[in-house]
């Protein structure tokens, strides 16, 4: 894969714009759930709420992350679905205190529920980020259009609960299928009244696609520069990356024939991130915000070096 080059734009949040290509943005992530699948209740209890994620969220503003994306739902396969009403309960406290305690934090909420869109802006947040590409809700692209906020438009496989029993995707054909359905949730996003310069795409690793098929989506990552729109590339602690790293036999003995735990995935996150950025990224999704922050700041400098070459 040779060193992309990497793309300049200028991301209309609600309120503010964002500069995106100089450097790599960080968005870290912030769970708060009992059963997300890299820090399941780590951040969230009844009993503690909102206290943990606040303590949570300026640890990784202190790291360096530029955006927190705050959810409320996990998307983990089986996980437990929950109504809008119940993930507002989670995340809108935790909006509010944030905000009130770092009032120029750039918020970013990861949700499918376009009412759960609505409330999270009128709280505070910029930009809104959809596992679905705007699929699962048909509110979510006129929420957006009429809010004037940022939107990450992620490539989605199907619904979590149905991904352990998709049909095998080919290497060959991963990219073909991302680029076709980014194209319809791009089309229908702009359609819905959504400016191109509010929009953010994102490949989806792990939504739907399994173990290796990830692979040659981080290989072909450039690709996605035809849309002339600005990539978000999320790898962090995924599950491709302990499989493979569990087959490696320099680490059999030390991982003693188990899956890698999350804090054993770092490493290979890093790789993963490193490698995003030189095939063009612009914003890499996280949980470990100052490991990512250092990795971006050397792919940074890489890439810019080659561009002046």
């Amino acid at each position: 894969m040779p060193f992309a080059h990497r793309t300049h734009h200028d991301w209309r949040l609600r309120t503010r714009t964002l500069a995106l290509g100089e450097r790599t943005i960080i968005m870290g992530v912030l769970n708060i759930t009992p059963d997300s699948f890299s820090d399941a209740g780590l951040f969230y209890s009844p009993q503690h709420a909102p206290e943990r994620a606040i303590a949570q969220a300026l640890k990784m503003l202190q790291e360096g992350a530029d955006i927190l994306d705050l959810g409320g739902e996990s998307t983990r396969p089986n996980a437990t679905p929950l109504s809008p009403d119940e993930e507002q309960s989670r995340i809108l406290p935790v909006i509010e205190s944030i905000l009130k305690e770092r009032p120029t934090t750039l918020l970013s909420i990861d949700t499918f529920h376009a009412t759960t869109a609505h409330r999270a802006i009128e709280a505070g947040a910029e930009i809104i980020n959809d596992v679905s590409g705007h699929l699962w809700d048909p509110d979510m692209s006129k929420t957006c259009a009429q809010s004037g906020c940022g939107a990450i438009l992620m490539h989605t496989r199907g619904r979590p609960q149905d991904w352990p029993n998709l049909p095998p995707l080919a290497p060959e054909a991963v990219l073909p299928l991302v680029l076709k359905e980014l194209t319809e949730r791009l089309e229908a996003a702009i359609a819905a009244g959504i400016p191109r310069d509010k929009i953010v795409l994102d490949p989806g690793f792990g939504f739907g696609k399994r173990l290796d098929e990830n692979y040659p989506l981080l290989a072909h990552l450039d690709q996605l520069q035809q849309f002339n729109l600005p990539i978000l590339a999320g790898t962090s602690r995924k599950g491709f990356l302990a499989h493979t790293l569990a087959q490696n036999p320099s680490l059999a003995i030390l991982l003693e024939g188990a899956p890698p735990s999350m804090e054993d995935r770092l490493h290979a996150t890093i790789a993963a991130n490193v490698a995003a950025v030189l095939a063009g990224a612009h914003l890499l999704r996280t949980h470990d915000v100052r490991a990512a922050v250092e990795a971006a700041a050397i792919a940074d400098r890489i890439l810019e070096a080659h561009q002046k070459a």
